[in-house]
């Protein structure tokens, strides 16, 4: 089912997420909803708190760049390793049409559950690892915007109070998330 994609300034995306400890029919249906609202944003990624569940679920798909890369979702990811540097342009489906400089690892290996329950172990590089990061980020409250320059952040300040205040208005319509 496509939900709404929390936007900035929503609490939710500030907060640390939780653990799965068990993979029951609601985490199998958040992990559908997940794929579904990413795919209907056009989007390459969507984590759980995007639609306001503070657990560790995320979904990536950059098959449109990368048809060799098949989509994957991930239940409790951890990087486990990471090396080399470099800045890409980044978005977030949570900043509609904001983009930003943002350094990332080039290569990445992480570690995950997949949808029943098996660990596996991913290795990425160059923009499917820039994607999983950003997805991972956001199960720690952190935002790709964090990592930009005063500078860019103060260019982008009246679109991000904009996108504030709907973040605001989500809260309000969602006391309990």
């Amino acid at each position: 089912m496509v939900r709404e994609i929390v936007r900035y300034g929503a609490q939710v995306l500030r907060q640390p997420c939780a653990p799965i400890t068990q993979i029951d029919p609601s985490v199998k249906a958040l992990v559908r909803d997940l794929f579904d609202s990413m795919k209907a944003a056009e989007g390459v990624g969507l984590a759980a708190p995007q639609l306001g569940v503070l657990r560790r679920v995320v979904v990536v798909d950059v098959s449109r760049q990368h048809p060799e890369i098949l989509p994957v979702s991930l239940i409790n990811p951890r990087i486990v390793s990471a090396e080399g540097r470099e800045v890409g342009e980044e978005g977030c489906l949570s900043f509609p049409d904001l983009y930003g400089p943002v350094p990332r690892h080039s290569r990445v290996r992480v570690e995950a559950l997949d949808i029943n329950g098996k660990q596996f172990t991913i290795d990425a590089e160059g923009f499917f690892a820039r994607a999983l990061q950003h997805e991972l980020d956001h199960l720690e409250g952190k935002l790709f915007v964090d990592y930009l320059s005063p500078l860019k952040r103060q260019l982008m300040r009246g679109r991000l109070k904009a996108l504030k205040a709907e973040g605001e208005a989500w809260d309000a319509a969602h006391p309990q998330a």
